[in-house]
């Protein structure tokens, strides 16, 4: 496949390394710590045993935390891709 510029797998290298720089990012967040609450602290809903031996100092229950992380987040970050308008400026 031509490639132009770009020596061959230059694509994939890229890729990888966005993988890799957000698994350092997921990684680098602080562990919860600390004793875990019995009932979630939004809902007040018992959170399961097996879920507090889990997760040490776990606050909120599943489904709370599943709310939370769909949420979008914004994060700042480089436009790998870039648009036309940007390129004009």
């Amino acid at each position: 496949m031509a490639t132009g510029w770009a020596r061959d797998g230059a694509v994939h290298e890229q890729i990888e390394a966005a993988i890799k720089d957000e698994l350092a990012r997921l990684k680098a967040r602080p562990a919860p710590k600390g004793e875990s609450l019995t009932h979630c602290a939004e809902c007040n809903e018992p959170i399961p045993e097996a879920r507090r031996q889990a997760i040490p100092g776990v606050k909120l229950c599943i489904d709370c935390q599943q709310e939370r992380d769909g949420a979008a987040m914004q994060r700042g970050g480089i436009n790998r891709r870039g648009s036309k308008d940007s390129q004009l400026k």
